[in-house]
């Protein structure tokens, strides 16, 4: 079966965003990756490089009247919340034939096949990954919520039309880290939806959503050129907080640290190591198109990205 995924990210995130790319590639040819590109520059790379299976999204022909009002009101990471309900919506209503969407974030890489995933959602409507905070991480649970906005997928019905509609007027509303009001940007909004939406699935599968918040939870080994996490293949990882320092940007060697966590060696062998690889590989892509590409947005700081964006200087088309 063909699947309908969408993503959306700014020019300095876009190696990463070509690492999600790939990574679906390389596991699953059948699909349409949707990229909402957040500014010009991304856009015009992106268009450039003629990428397989993806369909892009210029800001300006998505942008309506709603998000127009909030943005000015937003950091860059409140107002890319604030999106992900849109732009589903957006894909869905112009994919009416489309059984169902996904949407991913771009700082994740896929191991494996989604199948599994599309398994458990089966007949339902709606899909989610639950965090399953390791130990030491557990009270996050409290501030972060549940579950995890990495994967989402909504079918084209009635209920996942209408948990879509729902989410995106509460992200309209309030989408900011705000612990004390109970919010956490578009993800703590989930939390109640097992019980306030029917036909709602929570993600079993531990292949599916290991990130750096519970991969100390399981047990991790490498068969027949596979990770397994327990007795279930890896599907994708989430690489929150992942750090690229911006000299080794500059010089196509690009160095991680998930900040605020701790990993072992297994950790980084078996799932930072080739994502390190194929975030050079993705370096390399992009200079190929744009070889002064390090030169702009994605050097910046997060400092000086954020600056520029609050300037107005991102070439927002």
């Amino acid at each position: 079966m063909s699947h309908t995924f969408c993503t959306l990210f700014y020019s300095n995130y876009l190696y990463r965003g070509l690492v999600l790319y790939q990574s679906l590639i390389d596991n699953y040819d059948d699909f349409t990756l949707y990229i909402l590109s957040m500014d010009d520059v991304a856009y015009s790379l992106l268009d450039k490089m003629g990428l397989k299976n993806v369909e892009l999204i210029r800001y300006e022909d998505f942008e309506n009247d709603d998000l127009r009002r909030v943005k000015s009101e937003r950091s860059i990471a409140e107002f890319c919340w604030t999106c992900t309900a849109p732009l589903c919506e957006y894909v869905m209503a112009n994919n009416p034939d489309r059984p169902h969407v996904a949407y991913l974030d771009a700082d994740m890489m896929f191991y494996r096949d989604p199948g599994p995933i599309y398994e458990e959602l089966g007949d339902d409507s709606v899909l989610i990954v639950p965090h399953r905070h390791s130990t030491q991480y557990k009270a996050w649970e409290e501030t972060s919520g549940i579950y995890n906005v990495s994967v989402v997928i909504f079918r084209n019905d009635a209920i996942g039309k209408g948990c879509l509609e729902w989410w995106r007027e509460r992200c309209l509303e309030a989408c900011r880290l705000d612990p004390e009001q109970g919010l956490c940007g578009d993800q703590k909004y989930l939390d109640d939806w097992p019980t306030r939406f029917r036909n709602v699935v929570v993600l079993q599968h531990r292949g599916g959503g290991l990130a750096p918040w519970n991969i100390s939870s399981y047990q991790l080994t490498r068969r027949n050129g596979s990770v397994f996490v327990e007795s279930d293949e890896l599907i994708f990882y989430h690489f929150h907080q992942l750090e690229l320092a911006e000299t080794s940007i500059l010089t196509k060697r690009p160095v991680v640290a998930a900040a605020g966590y701790s990993l072992t060696s297994q950790h980084r062998a078996f799932v930072y190591v080739p994502y390190m690889r194929q975030l050079r590989r993705a370096i390399q892509r992009v200079h190929r198109v744009v070889p002064d590409f390090a030169e702009g947005y994605a050097a910046l700081t997060p400092r000086d990205f954020a600056r520029a964006f609050r300037k107005g200087n991102l070439m927002f088309a």
